[in-house]
């Protein structure tokens, strides 16, 4: 499998494994340049992503499966199709509820997701 693919006009999914973030969790860094990132998150039934917050502006999108997120405080519950905006420094947290894929897009690009 490849690793760092930064500046790739074609970034195919099969060509690139995931890597496990936490319990439950897999994450898979797909196409990106310094200024932009997109992100496949694998989440079983139960699994959570923690609170946190960071200095990057994030839109999920909900592929698939059923979300309980939070975002400065306020929870609510998301399902496919629906997308959720988490400005920079923006307190955010989700709990899957049921087994699903999220779609995060990055600005600028998540240096810590390719160390």
């Amino acid at each position: 499998m490849k690793k760092c693919h930064q500046g790739q006009k074609w970034v195919f999914n099969k060509d690139y494994a995931g890597e496990q973030v936490a319990e439950g969790v897999e994450r898979k860094v797909l196409a990106f340049c310094e200024c932009l990132m997109c992100v496949e998150n694998h989440f079983e039934e139960g699994a959570i992503g923690a609170m946190h917050n960071h200095p990057h502006t994030q839109i999920t999108y909900v592929v698939e499966g059923e979300f309980e997120f939070t975002i400065s405080g306020e929870t609510k519950r998301v399902t496919k199709g629906d997308t959720m905006l988490k400005e920079n420094g923006i307190m955010h947290g989700c709990k899957c509820l049921k087994k699903g894929i999220l779609l995060d897009v990055f600005t600028p690009m998540r240096e810590d997701f390719i160390g």
